[in-house]
């Protein structure tokens, strides 16, 4: 969700349309809008709601201040059918989106929670979904729009349940994807008398300005790239072509003739007709936002996620992209060539097979505007990440990280100046040593493991690698064409879910576990 017209949000929101100064990659974590469905695919599909009560409490808009008394109300989910007394607390740290979102699609807590006896809660991050504090959105106020904030939210939240229930020393462990998962291994951090362990999926926590090393801001790109290319199992003329595409694209761009000729190759609307430069550099970053997000979304099953559960992507769809730009002759016929490059994003864009022609000022779905309003605000705060291609590390063309552009764009649009080091400062960058209980998995097939723990940093901080898993896959449900590495990598997780649960436990009776049991030293699953 940075600013553009193609914005991606960390993880789920579906393209942003509003006017671009530079492209930048999703960010976040967020897919989507707010569903009612469950899916690894809209071919399935089940009432999970239908198990959970729909809660409200009173916060607090700003937990850090005594001159701002004013409340809201938060929403929040509780699934208790498989609860028992003395059972742990499964909570998913809710991101940027309706919350129903990640309850209808949050599987392994599903799956797990009834082996726990667990009660399952999924909480709505504030100013999204239903827990918006103020009716309008206006600059002024936007202020309390911070990852602060929502946690102490959220610490608010675990606190009243755990004295609900009668059981102050109830074990919790924190679940969430992408920004979720950023949210759950700093709660981890900030609050870990409150979540005694986190699973944090595809969690780019070291995406920031700041880091040492420093973040690679091609680094998303590459992945894509490496998507598309034969070692992801797409064709081998792929990436090579999709760059021939772009040159001829912006060749074409330059005239009032070519111009047309885009137009008549990609299929685009009369309405959609570039009629500046500026608005082929726009519809570039259109077609190019589509590889983002098919990238994430490269499951290995059709799977309705990375469009909120409106519609169906193919499996593997950047293979299925790849194969309208796998004819190594592209490139001698101009007019096939922007046809195949049309086609390719058009199975984001397109995934219904109705659209009549394309325009580049629409998404994939329609309601996307408000959270790519309220990410870009956040993007232009704390979330403020780097991201470049350059044409030759990936399948694109030159697009440099401009800070000071980017500076000015969030001051111009929001009155912000973007604290770019924030996060690193606050939440120590790759120096983690003093946390705990944490387990980063991330998919190589996801551009978001760019910016993820891949390593083990200590016996408690374990990274789970999926070689063939894309955005947050081991989150969801349980799939027959699932790999087996993500079958080991929920197998890893739920061991340690049960360490987290039982070490609670123990403390609670003035016991101490120290069998970490297998799996503690495990960083790849292959």
């Amino acid at each position: 969700m940075w600013g553009g017209r193609t914005t991606l949000v960390i993880c789920l929101c579906a393209l942003c349309t509003t006017p671009v100064a530079s492209y930048q990659p999703p960010t976040g974590p967020y897919i989507g809008r707010s569903s009612s469905k469950f899916s690894y695919g809209s071919s399935r599909s089940k009432d999970l709601i239908s198990h959970c009560k729909r809660r409200s409490r009173s916060t607090h808009l700003d937990h850090f201040s005594w001159a701002t008394p004013t409340k809201f109300d938060q929403r929040y989910y509780v699934c208790s059918e498989h609860y028992k007394p003395g059972g742990p607390i499964f909570f998913y740290l809710g991101n940027e989106a309706d919350v129903t979102l990640y309850l209808n699609n949050s599987g392994l807590m599903w799956e797990l929670g009834p082996k726990h006896s667990a009660l399952l809660v999924f909480a709505e991050h504030r100013y999204y979904g239903e827990s918006k504090p103020f009716k309008k959105r206006t600059r002024h106020s936007m202020h309390w729009l911070t990852t602060e904030q929502a946690m102490a939210d959220y610490a608010e939240l675990i606190w009243e349940l755990r004295t609900e229930l009668g059981d102050v020393d109830a074990p919790v462990v924190g679940f969430g994807g992408s920004y979720g998962g950023m949210l759950a291994a700093w709660f981890r951090m900030k609050y870990p008398h409150l979540l005694d362990g986190a699973i944090a999926g595809s969690a780019p926590i070291w995406t920031f300005l700041g880091e040492d090393p420093a973040y690679d801001a091609g680094g998303f790109a590459a992945v894509v790239t490496r998507d598309a290319s034969e070692e992801g199992g797409s064709a081998p003329a792929c990436v090579a072509n999709a760059r021939a595409g772009w040159k001829l694209l912006f060749k074409l761009g330059d005239s009032e003739a070519g111009r047309h000729k885009l137009s008549q190759a990609l299929g685009l609307c009369s309405r959609a007709a570039p009629r500046t430069s500026a608005d082929v550099e726009a519809l570039a970053e259109w077609l190019q936002g589509a590889w983002d997000y098919l990238a994430m979304g490269n499951y290995p099953y059709p799977s309705g996620y990375m469009l909120n559960g409106d519609g169906e992507l193919p499996a593997y769809p950047v293979r299925v992209a790849c194969q309208h730009l796998a004819d190594p002759q592209l490139p001698n016929d101009h007019q096939a060539l922007l046809r195949g490059l049309g086609l390719a994003s058009g199975v984001f864009y397109n995934h219904s097979g109705n659209l009549p022609c394309f325009d580049w000022e629409q998404g994939a779905n329609p309601e996307e505007d408000e959270v790519e309003d309220l990410w870009g605000y956040q993007a232009c705060t704390e979330q403020f990440m780097p991201f470049s291609r350059d044409g030759e590390n990936d399948m694109f063309w030159p697009q440099p990280f401009d800070r000071k552009k980017e500076v000015k764009r969030c001051q111009k649009t929001w009155g912000v100046t973007p604290r770019a080091y924030w996060p690193s400062i606050e939440w120590g960058g790759r120096r983690l040593e003093a946390a705990s209980n944490i387990v980063f998995s991330n998919g190589l097939y996801d551009p978001w493991s760019s910016g993820g723990v891949l390593r083990n940093l200590s016996e408690t901080l374990v990274a789970i690698i999926i070689p063939e898993g894309a955005h947050h896959l081991d989150l969801m449900f349980s799939h027959p064409l699932d790999p087996e590495s993500v079958k080991q990598a929920r197998a890893q997780e739920e061991h340690w879910i049960g360490v987290w649960v039982q070490e609670a436990r123990a403390r609670s009776t003035g016991e101490r576990s120290t069998d970490l049991g297998a799996g503690a030293n495990a960083v790849a699953v292959k």
